[in-house]
Formats: C-alpha cells, structure tokens, sequence
C-alpha cells in the first residue's frame, strides 16, 4: 500500500517540477522541448496497463466484463451530453464561431488534447485553433488532478468503482486521467484500510482507463463525423474534400490496439496456459508495471512543462478559460459524477484474499 501511495505521489512531484521549469525557468523548458512527448508516453503507459489488468481481471471475469459494459453505456451517455451542451455554451453564451466552438467542445467533452486535434483537422479549422484548446485542457487537467482524487477520497472511498469511472469521465486527458485514477486509488485503498477493508490494487484504475480508452476509441468516429458535417452541409466543398470513411482509420487512436494486444495476450496466459506458467505472472506483471510508474512520471512532467501559465494568457486564451471554467465545473464534472454513480454504485473491487 505505501509503495502505491508513494508511486503515486511521485507523480505530482514530476508535475510540480515540470511547472516550475516551465514558469521559472522557460529556457531550460524550450531546451527540454524535443523531449516533451505527453501523449506518446501516455500511451506507451496504458499498453503496459493493458496486460496488468489482463491478469487481475483473470481471477473475476464476471466482474470484469459487468465493469467493461458499463464503462461504454458511460462514455456514451456522457458523449451525447457533455459535446452538445459545451458546444451550445461557446456558440450562443460566449459568440464563438463554429471553428472555434466544435474544437473546444471536443476538448471538453471527449479526450482533451488528442479530440481537439482531430476535431480542428476534420473540420479544417486554422492551426492556432486546436493548439490554442489543447493548452488549455493542459491547464485545467492539471487543476482536476490536484484536487479531484482527494476529493474522491473524502467523498466516494466507500464507492470505489464511481471514483475510479469519475476520473476518466471528468479528467480530459489520457495522462492526467490514468495517473488521477492512479492517484485516487491509492488514496481511497489507503483510507478503506483504516476502516478494515482491503481492496485488490488495480480495479479502481482498471475503471478509469477502460472509460479513458473506450473515449479514445469514438475520437476516429467522432472526427469522421463532424468532417462529413461540416465538408457537406457547413462549409461545402468540391467532392475530393469531403470526409471519406478511411478518415475514421487516420483519425483512429493506433494505441488503443496495443492495449488489447496487451490485453488479450495477458489473458490468454493467466487463463489458457499451464499453472506453472500462470503462477509466475504476478510477478512479471509486476516487473513491467515499474515501466508504467515510470512512463506515467514522464507524462506527468510533460505536462508540467508544458504549461507556461503567462504565456497562454499573453496568447490570449482567456475568453477560451471562461467557456472552459464555466463547462467543466458548472457541469462536466457533476454530470460524469451522476453518470458513475448510477453506472458504478455499489460495484466494489475484489478483496484481499
């Protein structure tokens, strides 16, 4: 248990760190820029996860899969409302026109960085657009994952499940998503173990990533969707633009393949091979799940750098914060916290045999 909580709290210490270089210290920030690579080493990390829940998910299948079907009836549920509401709020609330308005709706309401980029791509939107969002998911990803775990801790340690499926649908980045979850497992173990209640480790962050992936998942369709829109119907063009199916395969996260890879290998070992075989699987998950911690630190300390709070502001993101502020803490975050509630209740993880 402290092992985790500690892994765990290295992670907000690369973030720490990272945010004061970029703050105080821009120049060893840009020096360190080619190093910078949130999003590939977030997903390197979640590839990795992909087996380790493979074999803690072995023991409960049953479990495993009721978790697996309510994470998609979540993600759905969450997709139809949080997008057009965010959408509606930069359009009529806030003047946004629609090239600003659906990337920042999708960078809200999805996946942060990795749907704002394929929004602003599908819809043919300026550069500046989904640059301009995805720093400013950034930010507030990193104020969710400060202050959300330990408010699932308070709150929801008797709801495990809710608080693990309330990180991936309210933080908006894969990194900052798993590494919260992450976080908030640790925490909510931690406290359920003062009470006499020992959890297996690995079914709370289990939740949030499979809710992180199965986002990651309609991003391809979501993108394939506004393009066809917006190439037909908003901005029509000659026929060679207009969106083609093959878009859903360009725009698809590749390394949500890797995960169920990863995923099914680890279970075809711990289920279909020799005891001899599944016996040692505990502690070589164990081994490569060093590489996840550390993969996580590195994501975590992306972030930092890459969050220069002066210069976004200078760059003029602050009618983009409103929209963002107002979406995120006015609804997005409740609303994801009703929607696990009512997908999550009850369900508990496995206990310590």
């Amino acid at each position: 248990m402290k092992r985790g909580v500690l892994a765990e709290g290295g992670y907000v210490v690369a973030l720490l760190v990272g945010l004061a270089i970029a703050n105080f210290f821009p120049r060893l920030a840009e020096w360190l820029e080619e190093a910078i690579r949130p999003e590939l080493y977030i997903k390197i990390a979640i590839v990795i996860l992909g087996a380790f829940l493979a074999v803690t998910a072995a023991g409960k299948l049953t479990l495993a899969t009721s978790i697996l079907l309510r994470g998609v009836a979540a993600i759905v549920e969450a997709y139809l409302i949080y997008w057009a509401v965010v959408y509606y709020i930069a359009r009529k609330w806030f003047g946004f026109n629609r090239e600003w308005a659906a990337p920042l709706a999708s960078g809200i309401s999805i996946c942060g960085v990795s749907a704002a980029i394929a929004t602003g791509g599908a819809i043919r939107a300026r550069p500046l657009v989904p640059v301009m969002v995805s720093s400013l998911v950034v930010i507030f990803a990193v104020v969710e994952v400060l202050i959300l775990p330990f408010v699932a801790q308070t709150f929801l340690w008797q709801e495990p499940m809710v608080a693990g499926a309330w990180m991936g649908l309210a933080i908006k980045t894969d990194g900052a998503a798993v590494a919260g979850g992450g976080i908030a497992e640790s925490l909510i173990m931690a406290k359920a173990a003062t009470e006499g209640i020992h959890y297996q480790p690995g079914w709370i962050l289990g939740v949030t990533a499979i809710v992180k992936v199965f986002i990651d998942i309609f991003i391809g369709i979501w993108a394939f969707v506004l393009g066809y829109i917006w190439t037909n119907h908003i901005n029509p063009t000659r026929d060679a633009d207009k969106a083609r199916v093959s878009e859903i395969w360009q725009r698809f996260p590749k390394f949500i393949i890797g995960f169920v890879a990863t995923f099914v290998v680890g279970l075809y070992l711990a289920l279909g091979t020799s005891p001899a075989i599944t016996a040692k699987l505990p502690a070589q998950i164990a081994e490569a799940n060093t590489f996840r911690v550390i993969f996580f630190i590195l994501t975590f300390f992306s972030i930092g750098i890459i969050s220069n709070f002066r210069k976004l502001w200078q760059e003029g993101i602050g009618k983009l914060a409103a929209v963002y502020l107002l979406s995120l803490f006015g609804f997005v975050i409740w609303v994801g916290l009703i929607i696990s509630w009512l997908f999550f209740s009850g369900v508990k993880p496995p206990l310590v045999t």
